[in-house]
């Protein structure tokens, strides 16, 4: 029975061959490798997945979706909301200190997602993920562009990444009507030390007023904190590198 697609799950499912192809050569999966797939849907990317790695656990939330995923021998199936999976816990189940994680992420939720595996980015080795092409935009941004905000600096202190292809519309059902892309997101061998909360709070008041100075947000931020280092607030947050923002924080 053909599977109509849930628009509460965001879901588009991906039907492009070519594109398909391209995506599983970018991911590069190797034989027994431990790796998690989120919302394989209707299976389009899981099938070449695991008929290189051998098996594949999959997180699906729709319970029809589910149902007909568990019918196949070398899936194990995790019904649940990705932001109620523990990652790290299931790479101790897995017996794995690393875990690879790929996925075609519903764009409703994106970030909430992005965020939630920053909290378990001990334990991942790399994700490869389908996304709206401007939120990758963002991910990927140089300081003093338009593009570059609070999602650019809170991941970009923690991860390498780079977007690795571009998806039209057309190679989705039902087609979405943004364009997609794919990213590649390698954490950092070698991560500044930070308090993460702290880091979170500071970037988030920075960017609340992104066309005003900073000494209008972040300065009185600071002065609530009773910094007394040097910092310059007659910029924008966007002007900010995310090397100073960490520099910034690991100073308070």
């Amino acid at each position: 029975m053909k599977h109509i697609a849930r628009k509460r799950f965001g879901q588009h499912f991906l039907t492009d061959g070519a594109i398909i192809e391209s995506i599983i050569d970018a991911i590069a999966p190797q034989a027994g490798e431990p790796m998690v797939e989120i919302g394989p849907g209707l299976a389009a990317m899981t099938q070449p997945l695991v008929e290189r790695l051998g098996h594949l656990h999959v997180i699906e939330l729709d319970r029809d979706l589910a149902a007909r995923l568990r019918e196949h021998p070398h899936l194990s199936v995790i019904e649940s909301d990705v932001l109620r999976v523990d990652f790290t816990q299931l790479a101790a189940e897995l017996k794995s200190p690393k875990l690879r994680v790929v996925g075609n992420l519903p764009y409703n939720i994106s970030s909430p997602i992005l965020f939630h595996l920053l909290e378990h980015v001990a334990v991942v080795k790399d994700q490869h993920f389908m996304l709206q092409k401007e939120v990758i935009d963002r991910m990927v941004a140089k300081p003093s562009t338009s593009d570059y905000s609070r999602l650019s600096v809170m991941l970009q202190w923690r991860y390498d990444m780079e977007n690795v292809l571009f998806v039209p519309p057309e190679s989705f059902d039902p087609p979405p009507r943004v364009d997609s892309a794919v990213v590649r997101m390698v954490p950092l061998t070698e991560p500044p030390l930070i308090n993460v909360k702290l880091m979170e709070e500071m970037v988030k008041t920075a960017f609340s007023q992104r066309r005003k100075l900073l000494r209008h947000t972040l300065g009185r931020w600071l002065e609530g904190r009773n910094f007394a280092g040097q910092f310059d607030v007659q910029r924008r947050a966007e002007e900010v590198p995310v090397a100073e923002y960490v520099a910034l924080v690991q100073s308070l």
